[in-house]
């Protein structure tokens, strides 16, 4: 029996990234997979390839009409980046009834699992005191009253209730937290037990705030000084999707002033200049961009794109990957990446 031919051109990341071991040999025995090496796919084994195949699996998927009239086969393409490139043509391909797939979704373990780091670390005050214990002025069983706090029974917003903050607060559950969500996208019916109020509201009365929104053209500087005023005195900002978000200057005059801490896994400009104020910021919990860099981290977006393609063969509508909505992805295409869109919620 012929297996259905896929285009799978992962580069710039790694196979090993993407798929477990026992995933790339299932996918290995039930499709023809055309490429699927590490390294950028020669342009002529991409183009043929593409003659015969049902998804293509790229990084960069480049998905032009002239693309499709040459891939009388396509039923899917599926980037692995993490957000919507540009360099796809989402009307051209919902016309010919083409599923266009994010992998954003596949982030949300590893990401959900650092925030809620941050949240513990942030909340009780743990970097702090371990900088303390290094320059031998460490206080001992002091309560750190009006500066630490506790996750039970806390009040936690999100700024974007998208797969990402769904994944947190079913981690963070057991601690009874009050969740609030500001995602004026969000369908009432997928809240799942938070309670959906304005961004002031969610500001004002989050001890603990996490920004996990999607990135847009729109929504550059959501949280700008204004609302950073509104937090209460000591509460915890966690910057998890990008730092496009938030006025990153804004956040930091606000730790290194004492009136709120941060966490931060994201940055106007990465690497981080030498000199950058954050460095040297008080009350700021630093991590380079790594929340989904962990052994094993992305492993899911493989099962994800296993589990996709047996749909699409069946002939199921169900997609654990995000479908592009053509109406919408002007707004998400090309802006931000490997955390991304489709797993972030609210767009403004």
């Amino acid at each position: 029996m012929t297996r259905p031919a896929i285009v799978l051109d992962p580069h710039w990341r790694q196979m090993a990234e993407l798929f477990s071991e026992a995933d790339r040999a299932e996918l290995e025995a039930r499709y023809e997979v055309i490429w699927g090496q590490d390294g950028p796919a020669p342009a002529e084994v991409v183009r043929e390839g593409l003659t015969r195949a049902m998804a293509f699996v790229a990084a960069e998927p480049v998905v032009s009409v002239e693309v499709l009239a040459a891939a009388p086969n396509l039923r899917a393409v599926i980037e692995v980046s993490g957000s919507f490139p540009s360099t796809i043509d989402y009307a051209a391909c919902a016309a010919q009834g083409i599923d266009v797939l994010s992998c954003a979704p596949g982030f949300r373990q590893s990401v959900a699992e650092m925030t809620v780091a941050m949240m513990l670390a942030g909340g009780r005050g743990l970097m702090e005191e371990h900088e303390r214990f290094r320059r031998g002025v460490e206080r001992w069983l002091a309560d750190n009253a009006g500066t630490d706090f506790t996750l039970f029974g806390q009040d936690v917003g999100f700024v974007g209730y998208g797969s990402i903050s769904r994944e947190v607060h079913r981690l963070i559950a057991p601690f009874g937290p009050v969740v609030r969500a500001y995602d004026p996208w969000l369908d009432p019916a997928r809240a799942e037990g938070c309670e959906l109020v304005s961004l002031v509201e969610v500001m004002r009365k989050s001890r603990c705030v996490v920004v996990a929104a999607a990135p847009t053209a729109e929504n550059a500087g959501l949280i700008g000084a204004d609302l950073i005023a509104e937090m209460p005195p000591g509460a915890l900002l966690i910057v998890i999707s990008r730092a496009h978000l938030v006025d990153f200057d804004a956040v930091v005059a606000a730790a290194q002033a004492g009136r709120i801490r941060a966490a931060i896994d994201v940055f106007p400009e990465e690497p981080v200049p030498a000199d950058a104020p954050v460095r040297t910021a008080p009350n700021v919990i630093l991590s380079p961009h790594r929340a989904a860099a962990v052994e094993g981290g992305r492993q899911l977006i493989g099962r994800m794109i296993l589990d996709d393609l047996d749909a699409i063969l069946a002939g199921r509508p169900e997609r654990r990957l995000s479908r592009a909505d053509p109406a919408q992805v002007d707004l998400l295409a090309g802006v931000g990446d490997a955390k991304s869109v489709a797993s972030m919620g609210v767009r403004r």
